[in-house]
């Protein structure tokens, strides 16, 4: 066949090096310049390729196309290819086809990222052979071609589920939905749903389901979703209304059944030991856990595994801790939705330093919050209008900040024994910084400042 791939980056190279390596004519289209790392890697294994185009004569020619997650269906690539039939898979679905390895697959809006690592972690350091793909950096199709694990964990991003068809995950894990992404899917939050939900669309009995049930949106979307799978939903409380595969039964112990239909005991498994901070990572950890059980580990490896992981940077992560106040960047916090999880999940006094790139924000969920935690607001943006209009009167003190090393030296000021200085910016990095990992590494760095 001749697969056609649009896209040269980690996802595009790796289809393109799994396509070549099973005999197929490679062919890689990109529109934008692509780095040198991957013209690198395409170069060497003597793989054709254009970028700054898409020559649609030779793209019209092939029999199958992997398209990259990042481009949209409206597209005039894509609108060319539809018109023409030819078939458009992800990578995922692209890859999928040549493992018989068993994959955990983990979507959602927010927590996919800490969810993932924590779920290879578990599986990891019970000694079990597992690689891990997709959202968090690793090419899936790449590894396919050494196929060398037993287990993949996958993050899923709505995106790359949009161009799935066949491809059957063995554990499937959605936390939540809120809206994101919604320019891609019509400004739909159903059609958005509908994309998240895709992760359950070839699942049979002999497959797994775990999914919140305290999330709304799931609970209604789900409901038109014809799921064989064996079901596992969880929830921060036991509940009546559900059978349920794991809850809390108090703050640091969950009870997880792998039979919820039985309503027999289950295990409990004590969460002590885990740095995860905040409500959110409480469902997270739930999701993690189940799938550890289901892949066969003990109460004792997955009370082992939870003490010894570290989160991703950037996401609540501890970073410092001086005359009592303690340093936490979550960096990652680009939407509202993770500020909340945030603001929510501390309980001591908070300095907030926030703000960036707007996205059309709407901040009115934060306010209850920032009222009730935040001591004081920072705001570090180039353009801080609408936080000061929303939380000026909520907050008792607010200011700007023009660098990271005056928003952490102002916030270390207002601090008092005890408190959390917290930047969780509820918005994209782009005024002041390249990306939210340069604006992480900044407070990182301006923290280390201080403290030694």
């Amino acid at each position: 066949m001749k697969i056609v791939i649009l896209g040269a980056a980690e996802s595009g190279v790796g289809a393109a090096l799994l396509a070549q390596a099973k005999g197929h004519e490679v062919f890689v289209s990109d529109k934008s310049p692509i780095q040198p790392i991957y013209k690198e890697k395409l170069a060497q294994a003597g793989i054709r390729f254009e970028e700054n185009q898409h020559t649609l004569d030779e793209i019209l020619t092939a029999d199958e196309v992997v398209k990259s997650p990042g481009i949209p269906e409206k597209a005039p690539v894509i609108q060319a290819l539809r018109e023409k039939k030819i078939p458009v898979v992800s990578e995922i679905e692209f890859a999928g086809r040549y493992t018989k390895a068993r994959s955990i697959c983990i979507t959602g809006t927010n927590g996919k990222t800490t969810t993932t690592l924590l779920t290879y972690h578990l599986l990891k350091a019970a000694g079990y052979s597992v690689g891990l793909a997709g959202n968090v950096g690793f090419s899936f199709a790449e590894q396919i071609i050494e196929d060398k694990f037993d287990y993949y964990v996958i993050e899923l991003s709505s995106f790359q589920l949009d161009d799935t068809y066949s491809f059957q995950p063995w554990v499937a894990v959605l936390l939540n939905i809120t809206p994101d992404h919604l320019d891609r899917y019509d400004y739909s939050l159903e059609k958005y749903a509908q994309a998240k939900l895709r992760i359950t669309r070839s699942l049979d009995s002999s497959d797994w389901f775990v999914y919140n049930a305290d999330d709304e949106v799931i609970q209604r979307e789900f409901q038109a979703v014809f799921c064989e799978a064996n079901q596992l939903p969880f929830s921060l409380h036991h509940r009546p209304d559900y059978h349920l595969a794991a809850y809390y039964t108090a703050e640091d112990r969950v009870c997880t059944n792998l039979a919820p239909g039985l309503d027999e005991g289950g295990n409990e498994i004590s969460v002590a030991s885990s740095s995860l901070i905040g409500q959110h990572n409480r469902q997270n950890t739930m999701a993690a856990v189940l799938c550890a059980r289901v892949a066969g580990l003990s109460e004792e490896q997955i009370e082992a595994g939870l003490g010894t992981f570290r989160n991703a940077d950037h996401r609540l992560q501890l970073v410092g801790e001086l005359n009592g106040v303690r340093f936490i960047n979550d960096s990652k916090a680009t939407n509202v939705e993770a500020a909340w999880y945030a603001l929510d999940g501390i309980k001591q006094p908070i300095i907030w330093i926030a703000g960036g790139t707007d996205k059309g924000n709407d901040y009115t969920s934060l306010i209850p919050l920032a009222r009730h935690r935040a001591k004081a607001l920072i705001c570090l943006g180039v353009d801080n209008e609408k936080l000061k209009t929303t939380f000026g009167g909520v907050v008792p003190h607010l200011e700007e900040a023009q660098s990271m090393t005056e928003a952490v030296r102002r916030a270390a000021a207002l601090a008092q024994p005890g408190d959390v200085v917290l930047l969780s910016p509820a918005c994209a990095s782009f005024d002041l910084f390249k990306n939210y990992e340069d604006r992480g590494r900044q407070f990182v760095a301006a923290v280390g400042d201080l403290v030694s």
